[in-house]
Formats: structure tokens, sequence, C-alpha cells
């Protein structure tokens, strides 16, 4: 049952995550991308928690904490980026 609930969810999240590419290729401004991009993040972290569950190591969990702090850490930069002009004040 668990691997039925699995490939359910990876369906889901890996459509997810075509929506969110198309969002930012297509997006009208650039909040809509900084927003794609960060929402991109979130469905990366859920991919690499549900492979972990898969595999039922806890490797995957650690990756994901690294992968969510590089997120949030890249969604600022770039808002600021656009907001500002540059990164670095």
């Amino acid at each position: 049952m668990i691997a039925a609930a699995l490939t359910f969810a990876f369906a889901c999240y890996g459509l997810a995550l075509l929506f969110n590419l198309w969002r930012i290729m297509r997006g009208p401004t650039s909040a809509d991308r900084i927003l794609a991009l960060d929402t991109m993040v979130i469905n990366i972290i859920a991919l690499l928690i549900l492979y972990g569950i898969l595999r039922g190591t806890a490797v995957y969990y650690e990756a994901a904490m690294l992968v969510a702090m590089v997120g949030f850490v890249s969604t600022i930069a770039y808002s600021r980026f656009v907001l500002r002009g540059d990164i670095i004040e």
C-alpha cells in the first residue's frame, strides 16, 4: 500500500514541478517567477523526503535540509536583485 501511495505522490510532485517550470518560463512578472522558483524548491524538498522514505535511509533528509537552506538564500538573493539591482549592500 505504501508503494502505491509513494508512486502517486511522486507523480503529483513531478506534475507540480512541470507546472512550476511553465510558470518560470511564461510568468508575466518577476514576482511570479520568484514564487515559482520558491515553490519548485519546496517540491524538490518533498521529492527528496519521499525518496528517503522509499529507500529507507536518512541521508536524503539531510540533503533536503541543505536544499531548504540553499533555496531560502537563493529566493532572498533573487528578490533583492529584482528590487534593488544588487545583492550585496
